[in-house]
C-alpha cells in the first residue's frame, strides 16, 4: 500500500537539514511574532533598500527562503558570529558552513546562488569595459569573487590593443599559500585569444597582499615570457582581505 503524504508535505523539507525538520511546528505555522517580524523586515528591506538593514537581517532575508517554518534570526547570527561579515557568509566553503549547527544543504544552496549572483554582476561591470577608466570596477570585481577565499586563485585577465577585457580565466587553484602557475600556459593562451596585453590576479589567504619570493620570481618569469612574444603585462595584483597590492604601483614591474 502506498503511504499518504501528510497534509503539512513541504517540498522543501527533503533539502532541509536534520535539526531544521525536527524543530519545525507540527502545525506547519509560524507563530504569529515571527511572521511578523519577517513581514516588518521584508517591508524595510523594499522601503530603504540593503542600507536600511544591517548584514545579519540581511542574512535573515535570504535564510526566511531556505528555513520557511523556523525562527532563523539566531542561526543568523551565529553565522555573523562565526564568520563576521555578511560577505564572507556567503563566500565561505560548503564544508565550512554545514558545520555551523542547523545548516543543511537548503541554506547553503541559498547562500551559494547569492554568492554566484554576486560575481556575476561584478563581473558584467568589468567585462568589455576599458580597464583603465574602470579600474575601480576591476578591483570591485577581484575583491568580490577572491578576497575571502580559503585558499589561493589565480587568474589571468587578458585585454585587446584598447586594453578592453575580452577573457577572464582563471589558471589555476592551490592550498592556503601556493598556487600552480605556467607561465608558458599563459603566454600561450594570449595568443589563442589575440590578446595583446594581461593582467595577472591571485589571492592571499591570509589576508596580507604581500608578495612571496615565489610571487616576485613568477611574475618575472610570465613576464620575460609576455615581452618575448610581444605581450605587456600591464600588472599582477594580489587580492587580501581588505586591500589589494599592485606591482606596478610597488615597483616589482
Amino acid at each position: 500500500m502506498v503511504s499518504k503524504p501528510s497534509q503539512f508535505a513541504d517540498p522543501m523539507l527533503p533539502f532541509l537539514s536534520d535539526e531544521t525538520v525536527q524543530t519545525a511546528p507540527l502545525s506547519g505555522k509560524l507563530p504569529s511574532y515571527i511572521v511578523d517580524h519577517r513581514q516588518r523586515l521584508r517591508a524595510r528591506f523594499m522601503l530603504g533598500g540593503a542600507t536600511a538593514i544591517p548584514d545579519y537581517e540581511l542574512l535573515e532575508l535570504v535564510l526566511f527562503r531556505a528555513i520557511p517554518r523556523r525562527d532563523v534570526k539566531p542561526l543568523a547570527r551565529a553565522l555573523m558570529d562565526e564568520f563576521g561579515d555578511f560577505n564572507r557568509v556567503i563566500s565561505a566553503t560548503s564544508p565550512r558552513l554545514r558545520s555551523i549547527s542547523g545548516i543543511g544543504d537548503a541554506v547553503v544552496t541559498e547562500l551559494k546562488i547569492i554568492e554566484a549572483a554576486a560575481h556575476r554582476m561584478a563581473r558584467s561591470k568589468m567585462m568589455r569595459t576599458h580597464v583603465v577608466s574602470s579600474w575601480d570596477a576591476l578591483l570591485d570585481y577581484c575583491h568580490t569573487t577572491m578576497a575571502h577565499r580559503e585558499t589561493e586563485q589565480f587568474r589571468v585577465l587578458y585585454l585587446d590593443r584598447k586594453n578592453v577585457i575580452i577573457a577572464d580565466e582563471e589558471q589555476g587553484k592551490g592550498t592556503v599559500d601556493h598556487v600552480p602557475v605556467y607561465p608558458r600556459e599563459v603566454a600561450k593562451r594570449a595568443l589563442e585569444l589575440n590578446a595583446s596585453a594581461l593582467i595577472l590576479v591571485h589571492n592571499h589567504p591570509s589576508g596580507d597582499p604581500t608578495p612571496s619570493q615565489n610571487d616576485i620570481e613568477m611574475t618575472q618569469q610570465i613576464f620575460n615570457a609576455c615581452n618575448a612574444l610581444g605581450l605587456s603585462l600591464h600588472d599582477h595584483l594580489i587580492i587580501g582581505k581588505s586591500r589589494e597590492l599592485s606591482f606596478r604601483t610597488e615597483g616589482y614591474l
